[in-house]
This record gives C-alpha cells, structure tokens and sequence, in this order.
C-alpha cells in the first residue's frame, strides 16, 4: 500500500526493515497485481534481432512473447 502512495522501493524497503530488496520487490509484485487497472493500454513493438530486443528493453518496454522468430514487447501508454 506505502509503494501505491509513494512508488519509490527503497523508501518500501526502509520502511519494512528489508536488508535486500528483492525482499521488498514482492511487494511491489503484489501492489502492483492489486491495483492493475483492467483496461491498461500499452504501445506494442516487436522485435526481430537480439538488437532491436536490447534497444526496446532499454528504453522500458517488457517482453511478453514469442512468435515465430518475432518478440513482442509492450510498455505502459
């Protein structure tokens, strides 16, 4: 609930006590479950060398999946 108020993980992992903050990222995992609007839009890229891939995750988007020898990737509007 604190990351939903405040996005900020290292704040969350102050506040709950966590030496590493992959204790802290499942949290953030839940919260972000929880509050996911149904109706999320993202811009769709896709990616057919391991160049284009690294260009779209560098610049944020996320993979989603595989078709054919294509990656899709999606990043939140």
């Amino acid at each position: 609930m604190e990351y939903h108020k405040k996005p900020d993980i290292i704040h969350v992992q102050q506040l709950l006590g966590h030496r590493n903050v992959l204790a802290t990222q499942i949290y953030i995992n839940l919260e972000q479950a929880l509050f996911r609007e149904a109706n999320d839009e993202y811009h769709v890229k896709v990616a057919e060398t391991v160049e284009e891939a690294t260009k779209l995750i560098a610049v944020g988007y996320e993979y989603v999946s595989t078709m054919g020898d294509k990656q899709i990737y999606r990043k939140r509007k």
